[in-house]
């Protein structure tokens, strides 16, 4: 049997099932950069991350002490209640609206919670306050799957769409800088000592934490028309794959992420070459960068050199469960703006990430698709194919 991995571009794939297109008609975002898609996007267009002295608590016996947070003292059922509302409104759902509207919410669980045997589950009672501030039905499905289960619940929902059994899903994400995740990484001595995240760079030395919250409005293209509602982006593609290769390193060759992306050009009917932009899960750690580069290339071929790439987990932090639809949201801003968010903290090639990075500033393109990529522990990974409206 031979040792190379298996092709990973589009082609030979099945045409596109033909169905459903599906369209963001609502999203709202929180990071240490603000509240709401315009903190955001003024945040990421300064180039300057959101890193500071974290003073959520004691950080003396640390070897880092550094996190993207929120000021003030931020609770997660309000502070994701808030942003579902927003997303609500942008996409025009009223009460009665909401009351057929499934709601997909990716956590990060609550350690504190799963230590108590008197807990009723691990996350406590985020969805059922969540339910009741917003009306939204308690949640359809809730994903604890790491830094993949936003992207998850976004393929899930899209898949639900597409197929016809549901015309719109909320998919919401939230993550706070906790004491528990903040001394696992630090212990494990993922988190930058040098209190930057450089994803790609030579010299980088690990991943910071951030806050982040997230809610993105998923529909079904012919039913936003039908109300009157105005598309965002489109979500035209979506894949998923597993390494099965370590529980906490991925496929040094890339081969699982570059599966998904396959799937996800596939879906979206589409070739590599036409991807204008590619948010990358790159945290700053020296295996994980290295492994999506090789990832791209094995994905994208000869165009993955003219594909602008960035990420920016070095601007806003790593939010853990909730990264994927921070980034979906980044992605989709990108599009409709225009200007590519710079990979911050760059000090120089890493000959093992040959990639067309964005540096120094924003750039400014047209792109008429862009896509966003995520990895998690266990080796599971995403891509996730947006389109402009």
């Amino acid at each position: 049997m031979s040792s190379q991995p298996a092709p990973c571009s589009s082609a030979g794939w099945p045409a596109q099932e033909a169905s459903a297109q599906i369209v963001v008609t609502g999203m709202s975002v929180t990071t240490a950069f603000g509240r709401g898609t315009s903190a955001l996007a003024d945040g990421l267009a300064t180039g300057q991350s959101a890193f500071g002295q974290s003073l959520r608590f004691d950080t003396r016996r640390c070897r880092v002490g550094v996190a993207a947070e929120l000021a003030g003292d931020p609770k997660l059922g309000p502070e994701l209640g808030a942003v579902i509302e927003q997303a609500c409104a942008g996409a025009g759902l009223d009460a009665t609206d909401r009351a057929d509207v499934d709601l997909f919410l990716a956590l990060h669980t609550d350690a504190g919670s799963a230590r108590d045997p008197a807990a009723r589950d691990v996350i406590g009672d985020t969805p059922a306050e969540i339910s009741v501030a917003t009306g939204l039905p308690y949640p359809a499905r809730i994903y604890t799957t790491a830094c993949v289960a936003a992207s998850t619940a976004l393929a899930d929902a899209a898949t639900l769409i597409r197929s016809g059994r549901v015309q719109r899903v909320l998919i919401a994400a939230g993550y706070l800088v906790d004491l528990d995740s903040f001394w696992l990484f630090d212990a494990g001595r993922t988190l930058a000592a040098d209190g930057q995240v450089r994803p790609f760079s030579a010299g980088r030395q690990g991943l910071l934490l951030g806050d982040g919250l997230a809610a993105v409005v998923l529909e079904d293209a012919a039913a936003a028309r039908a109300r009157g509602a105005t598309p965002l982006v489109r979500l035209a593609g979506w894949g998923r794959a597993g390494d099965a290769y370590h529980v906490c390193q991925p496929r040094p060759d890339g081969t699982g992420l570059a599966r998904a992306v396959a799937a996800a050009l596939r879906r979206g009917g589409i070739d590599g070459s036409q991807v204008g932009y590619i948010n990358a899960n790159a945290t700053g750690t020296i295996f994980a960068d290295s492994s999506e580069a090789a990832a791209i290339a094995l994905a994208f071929g000869d165009q993955a050199a003219s594909i602008p790439v960035s990420s920016t987990k070095a601007l806003h932090g790593h939010a853990l469960e909730a990264s994927a639809l921070v980034e979906f949201v980044v992605t989709a801003l990108t599009l409709r703006s225009g200007s590519l968010p710079v990979n911050a903290g760059f000090l120089g090639t890493d000959p093992a990430c040959r990639l067309d990075l964005v540096l120094d500033e924003a750039r400014q393109v047209h792109a008429r698709y862009a896509m966003s990529l995520n990895a998690a522990f266990g080796g599971a990974n995403t891509a996730l194919l947006l389109e402009a409206a």
